[in-house]
């Protein structure tokens, strides 16, 4: 009997996911045309904006949940509390209604009796989905469910469009990206992973503060697009009539303010970059990229190991993170290798040997079937192709990626013991590059060449290849001291911490094609 009613009850529900959205949209226009004749009649708005809450669901839930009902009801503790109606359940004269808010959920209960038979009577043609303002007082229900007794009760906005019930939700993928605003009012996990964002951001900057890090803003549009390879976006600013690029990075002007005296210096802001979308990628992303004057790149690598520490104890509450299945452990120290070891590790049956010539790795890159990414590659940048083919991928737990080539490290020191390799490393974990930091290039002439080495590859078709950029040479002609810096990708961070596969999943309106 029970099994043939549940399933009465979930062939019912699927008939009424079913009905037309139009109509019920109809139904509750006329609902809403009703109430705006009532309002006028009254001399009132329909949609009201006096009300004052004071209370949210969750603190109410955390204050007196351990709190017997006795104890409750000898207190008569008054609340006022707005939200969501998200669940209603009808017994004659009485009601159990779910509100939700930005916190939580809270029952109430709507008595005939306490709020008057003609308030109660409107509240039996309001929709889930209204957003109500209640005052009441507390109680516990025989369940011992915290509950609100409703001693008044206001329709604050109407709701002129149904929600998904709650067999479907709002489980097409597209949609959650497409209506965030209906997936956080539906799906409880969305809304535990923007938590997590907001409050990952706020620790970084604990951190950053903590350690004597000053936080800036530097141009999101630039005259010149620097601090990355990358392909940026371009627009035109009217009444100066010029060229302008969306910013790829941060990092020439931040470096600027170092040249400035400004020692210790961070920027939490966006980057965006004319490439194409996938699970890691979105052309509008969050950055963090810090610079620290008379320190290196093994400094950047411990701030790096330290703050993704902090980070996950202070926002998870543990260093053991579970990301799709695979434990990560963040409490050990972490690995270390350079990009050659990484190869010869994860690569199949390849040696140090392999990867020691131009000739021999081509041989490498020929048997494993690969494509060249730039024509005009010297062996750093074959090394550092064959590193994203065979290894980055199988990265899970943390591991620094040292001993970059400079032909693909433009802004980094060269290494004083290989002038062919810079003083720069990639932090990953679950296969994915989270950070990466190097000590940064002060020598003048030394970046001249350089950004004249990428106008070269630009003009042979490199559209990801740096511009001149005259006056960060005139910036660092009067002196950069020794200095570190690291970037690192927020969005990938809050991936990994709330356990997300898609960079979609973790950016509140990420980029979409047109439908």
């Amino acid at each position: 009997m029970s099994d043939s009613l549940n399933q009465d009850k979930s062939i019912q529900s699927t008939d009424n996911a079913l009905l037309d959205v139009n109509s019920q949209m109809l139904v509750r226009k006329d609902k809403l045309k009703k109430l705006r004749e009532k309002a006028e009649k009254e001399n009132k708005s329909p949609f009201p904006n006096d009300f004052k809450r004071i209370d949210y669901a969750d603190n109410l839930i955390v204050k007196y949940s351990d709190v017997s009902k006795e104890e409750l009801e000898s207190q008569n503790i008054k609340v006022s509390l707005a939200g969501r109606t998200m669940t209603r359940r009808f017994m004659g004269k009485a009601a159990f209604v779910h509100l939700q808010d930005s916190s939580g959920k809270i029952q109430i209960y709507l008595k005939s009796s306490d709020i008057g038979a003609d308030l109660f009577e409107e509240v039996k043609h309001w929709d889930i989905g209204d957003i109500l303002g209640v005052e009441g007082v507390l109680f516990k229900t025989k369940t011992n469910e915290l509950t609100i007794k409703v001693t008044d009760v206001r329709l604050l906005t109407k709701s002129l469009r149904p929600l998904p019930d709650k067999y479907h939700g709002l489980s097409d993928q597209e949609a959650k990206y497409r209506q965030r605003y209906v997936d956080l009012i539906i799906n409880e996990s969305s809304r535990k992973v923007f938590n997590i964002r907001s409050k990952t951001v706020q620790a970084i900057r604990e951190y950053l503060n903590n350690s004597n890090f000053i936080e800036v803003e530097t141009p999101m549009m630039q005259a010149i697009p620097g601090g990355a390879v990358a392909k940026p976006f371009i627009t035109h600013h009217n009444a100066l009539d010029m060229e302008l690029f969306l910013r790829i990075a941060p990092e020439l002007y931040l470096k600027r303010l170092v040249v400035g005296g400004i020692e210790n210096v961070y920027e939490i802001n966006r980057n965006f970059r004319n490439e194409g979308l996938s699970t890691r990628h979105n052309p509008e992303f969050t950055m963090l990229e810090f610079y620290q004057a008379y320190a290196d790149y093994n400094d950047a690598m411990q701030h790096v190991e330290n703050l993704i520490r902090y980070v996950a104890k202070n926002v998870l509450g543990t260093l053991q993170v579970e990301y799709q299945g695979e434990k990560i452990d963040f409490e050990k120290p972490f690995e270390r290798l350079t990009v050659v070891d990484a190869i010869v590790k994860y690569g199949k049956n390849i040696t140090h040997d392999d990867l020691s010539t131009k000739e021999k790795a081509l041989k490498v890159v020929e048997s494993l079937g690969m494509k060249m990414m730039h024509s005009n590659n010297g062996l750093g940048r074959i090394q550092t192709e064959i590193f994203e083919e065979v290894a980055e991928h199988k990265l899970m737990q943390p591991v620094f990626i040292t001993q970059f080539a400079t032909e693909v490290s433009p802004l980094a020191r060269k290494s004083d013991a290989n002038p062919d390799y810079t003083d720069r490393a990639e932090f990953f974990c679950t296969g994915r590059e989270l950070a990466n930091m190097f000590s940064e290039l002060n020598d003048a002439q030394d970046q001249a060449e350089r950004f004249k080495a990428q106008v070269a590859n630009k003009d042979a078709g490199d559209e990801e290849a740096m511009h001149y950029d005259a006056d960060y040479i005139n910036a660092l002609e009067y002196g950069l001291p020794p200095t570190a810096g690291c970037g690192i990708g927020i969005d990938r961070l809050i991936m990994l911490l709330a356990d997300q596969p898609s960079i979609k999943d973790v950016i509140l309106f990420p980029h979409m094609r047109k439908k």
